[in-house]
């Protein structure tokens, strides 16, 4: 299985992701955590990623690109796979395309969490009570100022991509805005079907 997951910030997708990935026998690919392992390994995508990053500069989709390239060599993507935080953009998600054509990788399914963004600050507010309560630090991003940016970002950069996917064929939208189970029930059934 090899999946997308899309929604803006709140929808549910790390709590989805976990599931699918404990169902399905899949890893996770976060483009932020392959950054930083790169970085750490001094392969010579992550020297580049270093030196720009040393400078507080974003890494450009051509560096994301080869470190996904480079994930996608070891053995524990081979059952499938996850991407997160990648592709945020129409231009990132073509750049997707041609490494995994090139690697004669094809995506089952782009799954879509569609919420309402009037309760998202809510399950934010829900988020940091549960964690606060567990005794867990709380994401410096959590908070209503952080989300709105997060979501006009989102709204501008990443929700193009619903409509790249959907002329594909590949994206799967599901109700974001009922219960955890129901929504991984909905996810399973869609993801069913597809095989």
């Amino acid at each position: 299985m090899r999946l997308v997951l899309l929604g803006p910030p709140g929808a549910g997708k790390g709590t989805q992701g976990d599931r699918l990935i404990e169902r399905h026998g899949i890893v996770r690919l976060s483009t932020g955590d392959m950054l930083r392992a790169a970085v750490k390994a001094e392969t010579p995508v992550g020297l580049r990623a270093k030196d720009i990053m040393a400078r507080g500069e974003l890494v450009s989709d051509e560096i994301v690109i080869g470190i996904i390239d480079d994930r996608l060599k070891e053995s524990d993507v081979q059952n499938g796979f996850i991407l997160d935080g990648f592709p945020r953009t129409v231009a990132q998600a073509e750049a997707l395309d041609r490494l995994l054509a090139a690697r004669g990788i094809k995506l089952d399914a782009v799954v879509e969490l569609k919420v309402d963004e009037s309760i998202l600050l809510q399950r934010i507010e829900t988020r940091i009570a549960e964690m606060t309560a567990r005794g867990e630090a709380i994401r410096a991003d959590d908070n209503p100022e952080s989300l709105k940016k997060r979501l006009d970002a989102y709204r501008v950069q990443t929700a193009p991509l619903s409509a790249y996917y959907a002329k594909k064929g590949t994206l799967q939208e599901i109700d974001g805005m009922v219960s955890i189970d129901a929504v991984t029930a909905a996810i399973d059934t869609k993801l069913k079907a597809l095989q």
